[in-house]
């Protein structure tokens, strides 16, 4: 099979090797279509992990089940979460695998023709929804800023949202907060990004070398600043600016992992009633609500900027990198894959 992984250097190679066998309680899914993500671009032009591959979005049919899986999953069109719990506790079976502090296991390997993974972290998809679609929704690609969006405290009075960082999970935060009829300004350095956000519904754009994003916003609010402003990139200044560009008694919504970050109780959240809420990831059990959003009309798959043959994975990572897409779809069947 076709699998792309890290080789010396930090470069990227489409390699032939063997296809994995279903362990006990999984399923063998051949994949369909990938989804590159942020997290792995941050390895990938760090130039470590050779030989892994860090794919963790992906959507295919199921090929094959493992010792004590039920055969008719077999054939089964399907979306493949990153994360898995132990299904036995009280999170688990609320659908909130991320939570599960007793058995969470992440998933990756999925930039390849085939990947082995249990049942529990599968979605069976909807026959409407699209192999893109598929990946994105049962990924963090469309699950993190569908997941934000619900971690919104007041929506009723969330009118003006701010989005720092436009990469694959800002400009779908764009999408969402245009779709729920909201004011959307966008932050980025990248002018391709700014452009795509434009197109994708943001009201505004600041380019963030070319001004300053918190004096701009309170001159677009009047003074009062954003009643939402989401952190999508992971940078310590970035997430600074958010605190200062947020109105009194707002919220700051944080998708973007990073480390400590100096902030005074006082200052950033005290005296102007802030809340600051994390972001990790999704729920597996959002999957359905997602598929509904799809089905009902939201263009999930307008995050996609560039479908690729797998063969041009590397191509689509230094795009990905040098921040000139959106989301990175690879497709691993098919003549021209």
């Amino acid at each position: 099979m076709k699998m792309l992984v890290v080789i010396e250097g930090g470069n990227l190679e489409v390699v032939e090797t063997e296809t994995p066998q279903p362990a006990p309680g999984e399923l063998l899914v051949n994949i369909a279509v990938s989804a590159i993500c942020g997290s792995e671009v941050k390895g990938y032009k760090g130039g470590g992990g050779v030989g892994t591959n860090h794919g963790h979005e992906g959507a295919g049919v199921v090929a094959a089940v493992g010792e004590g899986v039920d055969s008719a999953w077999v054939g089964k069109r399907v979306g493949c979460s990153a994360i898995s719990g132990c299904g036995q506790c009280q999170w688990c079976a609320q659908g909130a695998y991320t939570w599960c502090t007793t058995a969470r296991k992440f998933h990756s390997a999925m930039h390849a023709d085939f990947v082995a993974i249990p049942p529990m972290a599968c979605y069976e998809l909807p026959d409407s929804i699209d192999w893109e679609v598929g990946a994105l929704v049962s990924g963090d690609g469309f699950g993190v800023p569908f997941h934000t969006d619900r971690n919104i405290h007041n929506p009723d009075a969330a009118k003006i949202v701010a989005i720092f960082g436009l990469g694959p999970i800002g400009l779908g935060s764009v999408m969402l907060q245009h779709y729920r009829g909201r004011r959307v300004i966008g932050v980025d350095l990248s002018q391709t990004r700014l452009d795509f956000a434009t197109e994708r519904g943001a009201d505004h754009v600041i380019k963030a070398d070319e001004a300053d994003a918190v004096e701009e916003i309170k001159k677009l609010t009047d003074g009062l600043g954003a009643d939402l402003c989401i952190e999508a990139v992971g940078v310590p200044a970035t997430l600074k600016q958010c605190f200062k560009a947020v109105k009194t008694g707002g919220q700051i919504l944080l998708d973007g992992e990073q480390g400590e970050v100096p902030l005074s109780p006082s200052e950033d959240f005290i005296r102007r009633d802030i809340t600051a809420s994390g972001c990790w990831f999704y729920h597996f059990s959002e999957i359905p609500a997602m598929c509904d959003l799809a089905l009902s009309g939201f263009p999930v798959g307008d995050l996609v900027t560039h479908s690729l043959p797998a063969k041009r994975a590397p191509e689509g990572f230094d795009l990905f990198a040098n921040g000139q897409t959106g989301k990175v779809a690879l497709h691993w069947s098919g003549d021209d894959a």
